[in-house]
C-alpha cells in the first residue's frame, strides 16, 4: 500500500511514525513545502533563543530511520482524487492508495492587504528564519505585532528579548479567546514589564496593511499609521487549503472530517492544524490548532490506515505560555461556577458545571494541571473535593475515586 502524507509537521510525522511502528512494509512518502527536515513549530522560539536545534524534534535522520521517502521543498498545487494522484508545482504527479492531508496553517490577520509581501507569520520556519535574519543583521530595530493571542504574545516577548522596540496591537484584551479578564490583565502587565508597548481598544483598531511593493505599516481606523521595520500577523490561524480547490474535498475553515478523521472523499484523511474537527466536550467544530491535538489526530489517522477502525474522542481546547516569566495554562471553557484563589503572583481558577470541571486557568503554579485535566476529561463529580480543589497541594498524593460514566 502506498501512503502519501502531504505536510511534515507534528501531525504528518506522527502518522508516519505510528504506521512504521506497526507495519514495516507499507510504502510511505512525505512531502514538505519547506527545505528542512520535519520540525516542531512550538519549539521554534526556544531554537531562536538558544540556537539549539530543539525544533528538529525527530532529528535530521528522521526519514532514513523510518525508511520513508521524504521530499523537502515540494509544493502540492492540486489533489486529483479520481486518479488517486496529487499534482506538484512544476507539473509532476504522484500516485497514492491513501492520502493524508497534514498541511497545517499559517498565522494571519483578516484585514486588507494581509496578502502583501513583507508580513511575517512565524508559523513557518522559513518565514521565521527570514524575520530573525533581518534582526541579526541589524536591518530591523522595531516590530509591530498585530494580534495578541498566545503565539502573538510569545513572538512579542522573543523580539523584545532580542532588543527590538516592539509594539503590539490588542483590539480588546490579551488572549481574549482563552483568558478571563482578570488573567488577561495579569498577562498584559507582564508583557508591558518586559518592554512591549501595547496599543489597545480604538488605538489598536487596524484596518489595512499599507505600502506599495511591500507592506510597510498598518493603517488604523482613526487614520493614524503605525509603522515598524517588521510587521507580524498573529490574530488567528488560517488552514492551508487553497491547493484543494476543485478537488471535491469538502472544506469550510479547514478540511472537514468525520469521527475517524476521514474526509468526504474516499481514501483521503486529514489531521493537525488543517483539519476541522470537533471539541471533546462541546461537540463544536473548528480547527483546534495545538501540538497535542495534532499528535493525537496523527495517531488516529494511522490506526485507521492500518484498518483498526478507531474513532477520535475529540480535540482539547488548551494552551500554555512558557516564556512569560511565570508559567500560564488555560484549558477548557470559562463558563459556570467560578472557584478562585490568589496567593501572591499565583492564581488558580476553576470553572464548574454540575460539580464537574469544564475549564481552568492557572498562573504561576501549574503543577495541578494534569490532575485537573484528568478530572475534566473523565467528567468526574468533584463535589466531595470542592473544599480541596484550590489547595496548592491538591493532587499531591490525592486519590480520586473512580466514577463510572
Amino acid at each position: 500500500m502506498k501512503i502519501l502524507i502531504v505536510g511534515a509537521g507534528p501531525a504528518g510525522v506522527t502518522v508516519a511514525e505510528t504506521l512504521r511502528q506497526h507495519d514495516d512494509r507499507v510504502e510511505i512518502t512525505m512531502l514538505s513545502g519547506e527545505p528542512t527536515p520535519p520540525y516542531s513549530p512550538p519549539a521554534m522560539l526556544e531554537y531562536f533563543t538558544t540556537g539549539r536545534e530543539v525544533h528538529l524534534w525527530r532529528g535530521r535522520d528522521f526519514a532514513e530511520r523510518l525508511g520513508i521517502t521524504y521530499r523537502a521543498g515540494t509544493t502540492v498545487v492540486a489533489v486529483e482524487p479520481a486518479q488517486h494522484t496529487v499534482r506538484l508545482e512544476g507539473g509532476e504527479t504522484l500516485g497514492y492508495d491513501r492520502l493524508v492531508l497534514a498541511t497545517g496553517g499559517r498565522l494571519y490577520t483578516p484585514i486588507a492587504g494581509e496578502e502583501k509581501p513583507g508580513i511575517y507569520n512565524f508559523k513557518s520556519l522559513t518565514a521565521a528564519e527570514e524575520l530573525l535574519g533581518r534582526v541579526r543583521s541589524g536591518a530591523a530595530r522595531s516590530a509591530l505585532i498585530v494580534g495578541a493571542g498566545f503565539i502573538g504574545v510569545e513572538i512579542a516577548l522573543l523580539l523584545a528579548d532580542l532588543g527590538l522596540e516592539v509594539t503590539q496591537l490588542v483590539r480588546s484584551r490579551v488572549m481574549r479567546s482563552m483568558l478571563d479578564p482578570e488573567t488577561s490583565q495579569i498577562v498584559l502587565g507582564m508583557i508591558e514589564a518586559r518592554g512591549v508597548r501595547v496599543l489597545q481598544d480604538d488605538a489598536a483598531d487596524a484596518v489595512a496593511f499599507v505600502g506599495d511593493a511591500r507592506a510597510e505599516a498598518v493603517q488604523m481606523r482613526s487614520g493614524d499609521v503605525v509603522s515598524a521595520d517588521l510587521l507580524v500577523a498573529a490574530t488567528g490561524l488560517k488552514p492551508n487549503v487553497a491547493y484543494l480547490h476543485g478537488s471535491g474535498i469538502e472544506t469550510k475553515w479547514g478540511v472537514l472530517v468525520d469521527d475517524h478523521l476521514r474526509t468526504n472523499v474516499a481514501d483521503v484523511y486529514a489531521a493537525g492544524d488543517v483539519a476541522e474537527t470537533f471539541d471533546r466536550f462541546t461537540g463544536e467544530r473548528y480547527v483546534h490548532a495545538i501540538f497535542p491535538n495534532a499528535v493525537a489526530q496523527g495517531r488516529i489517522v494511522a490506526y485507521n490506515l492500518l484498518g483498526w477502525d478507531t474513532a477520535y474522542e475529540g480535540a482539547d481546547n488548551m494552551n500554555s505560555l512558557k516564556h512569560l516569566g511565570l508559567p500560564l495554562m488555560a484549558v477548557g471553557r470559562m463558563t459556570g461556577e467560578e472557584l478562585r484563589v490568589q496567593r501572591g503572583a499565583e492564581l488558580r481558577k476553576l470553572y464548574l458545571e454540575d460539580n464537574r470541571i469544564v475549564g481552568f486557568r492557572l498562573v504561576g503554579d501549574v503543577s495541578a494541571a494534569g490532575i485537573f485535566r484528568s478530572l475534566m476529561n473523565r467528567r468526574a463529580d468533584v463535589g466531595p473535593l470542592r473544599h480541596r480543589l484550590l489547595d496548592p497541594k491538591f493532587g499531591m498524593g490525592t486519590v480520586i475515586p473512580y466514577t463510572a460514566q
